[in-house]
């Protein structure tokens, strides 16, 4: 099971792993022989804070009422008030309090935050905050020495110990765009949003999600790296919002045995099942049994793999594309779109909608969302969404593109779609 783990802060705990089954420390950081990490560890924690969030629900008899999480944050900009965390910690929250190694507390707000990578960023107002430098994740390697500080268990300021056990995870949750860097280091629930730290003490990644039967840690946690973080928090400050790249086609794995049953001379890659009109890929002369091979050097195998690699990049980002077209290989550039204009996930709309993938009807751009894909076993499949339904109303509100189905589904918890199928007309509930 993988669990999105849920944060805590408390005293500085030094966890130095020393058995054959996990890291030993390093002998040396910097040409300096190592005896302790105590160095390390004093000058990183303070950057690191505890994350306490209150959201206002209502009970099925209508009734609010209060719930409480918390988690943990990275300061990456002391002038500014920066911290780096996840979206499932502050995504929801009501209010947000921060507390600081030095025992004081800040209220704090959402600047911005991402569902898709996990990742948001808020702000508080204060002096003399101790910041993180932010190091570069493409520079980590499997075999390197890091800590992970968070407060797992209200264990305020845990550190614990480990190496990069792999680099570039995916497929770890269902609906987000992922490229993970894996660590043995201990990570538990309350750790989510916490820091993973370099033996330089810079910041390589927000520590995000466990694979666990059981809840606790079993040596295989997940961290966001910053590459893809410093990202998220530049488009947040640059523009107010995520802008993320889109391509403009609907796809579908191919691997060996497909390509054999077609007759094509390739091992994996995306399929164009769909060109959208005035899209990326339409400009960069792309058509429908295209198979994408490549982007920007780095091989694509399947369709979610160009997914989470386009969903990666910026809109307005210029790639170069690899494809075979009637068994012949060639190759194109494009300049990605913004997905906001044309194609949404079901998760940054609504928890009932994850799974699903919408874009604006294609028999108009202006009359119903058009369901693109439903993944099997998603919450969208399991509420009764097929792809190519049409909404055109919710809540008893036209629906006329994704702009409005998503402005309803941010104000309401229960969403009822009035769906086109066919030449029939249904309503289905989501929760």
């Amino acid at each position: 099971m993988i669990t999105k783990t849920r944060l805590f802060w408390t005293t500085l705990v030094l966890a130095l792993v020393s058995s054959g089954a996990l890291a030993a420390l390093p002998t040396s950081v910097g040409g300096q022989a190592v005896t302790s990490l105590a160095p390390l560890v004093e000058a990183a924690a303070p950057a690191v804070v505890n994350i306490r969030v209150t959201q206002v629900r209502r009970n099925p008899f209508g009734r609010p009422g209060e719930v409480g999480g918390a988690g943990s944050g990275v300061i990456v900009d002391a002038k500014n008030g920066y911290i780096l965390t996840n979206h499932h910690v502050v995504g929801e929250a009501d209010e947000i309090q921060v507390s600081l190694i030095d025992g004081r507390t800040l209220d704090a707000e959402i600047v911005g935050s991402d569902a898709g990578t996990d990742i948001a960023l808020i702000k508080v107002e204060a002096d003399d905050l101790t910041e993180m430098p932010i190091g570069d994740s493409e520079d980590v390697r499997v075999g390197d020495f890091v800590i992970a500080i968070g407060n797992p268990y209200g264990l305020t300021h845990t550190v614990t110990s480990g190496i990069v056990s792999a680099l570039g995870r995916t497929n770890i949750s269902r609906d987000g765009f992922e490229d993970f860097i894996q660590t043995d280091a201990s990570i538990n629930p309350g750790n989510s949003g916490g820091a993973l730290v370099n033996m330089s003490g810079e910041l390589i990644g927000i520590n995000s999600m466990i694979f666990s039967r059981s809840g606790g840690n079993v040596g295989i946690g997940f961290a966001v790296p910053t590459s893809i973080a410093s990202s998220i928090m530049g488009q947040i400050l640059d523009f107010g919002e995520i802008r993320r790249g889109l391509l403009g086609v609907n796809i579908q794995s191919i691997d060996r045995e497909a390509a054999e049953t077609l007759d094509i001379d390739v091992e994996g890659g995306a399929l164009i099942t769909r060109v959208f009109p005035e899209s990326a890929a339409e400009k960069a002369g792309l058509e429908v049994g295209d198979i994408i091979v490549g982007v920007n050097d780095k091989k694509v195998t399947s369709a979610a793999e160009l997914r989470n690699t386009i969903g990666l990049l910026r809109s307005g980002d210029k790639i170069d594309i690899s494809y075979l077209r009637d068994n012949k290989s060639r190759s194109t550039s494009a300049e990605l779109g913004r997905a906001e204009d044309q194609l949404m996930s079901g998760a940054d709309i609504h928890p009932g909608l994850a799974g699903a993938s919408f874009a604006p009807s294609s028999t108009s751009s202006d009359s119903g969302v058009e369901v693109t894909n439903v993944e099997e076993g998603s919450p969208a499949a399991q509420r009764g969404l097929r792809s190519g339904d049409v909404i055109t109303a919710v809540n008893r509100v036209l629906v006329r593109n994704l702009r409005d189905l998503a402005a309803i589904a941010e104000n309401n918890r229960i969403l009822f779609l009035l769906v086109q199928r066919g030449d029939r007309s249904l309503m289905l509930q989501i929760r």
